[in-house]
């Protein structure tokens, strides 16, 4: 379902060049950014189902605090105080619900 509504988008707000402009090396991490999620999806679906969905969802939640840390490990986005006390926010949620 993600991928068609996905693709609707696509096809509706591309630009008149097409998608003939996009390079390979673009297409090649599409691709690898669809598996990804759809990987991602069944994980969190079979820990859904042999776990409790009040500790299942925390966890996941915790991808929020690591996208924080990575994008500013590794795209040199700016770390801000809000940014920082978020994540903080995030795990401290997520080790308090796992703790219940």
């Amino acid at each position: 379902m993600v991928v068609v509504f996905t693709w609707l988008l696509a096809f509706a707000t591309r630009s008149p060049a097409g998608f003939q402009a996009l390079p390979s090396r673009s297409w090649i991490f599409l691709v690898l950014s669809g598996l990804a999620t759809g990987l991602s999806w069944l994980c969190y679906f079979h820990a859904l189902q042999v776990g409790p969905a009040s500790r299942v969802a925390p966890v996941d939640k915790l991808s929020v605090a690591l996208v924080i840390v990575f994008s500013a490990l590794f795209l040199g986005e700016r770390l801000t105080w809000g940014k920082g006390i978020g994540g903080i926010l995030i795990v401290a949620g997520a080790i308090t619900i796992a703790l219940e």
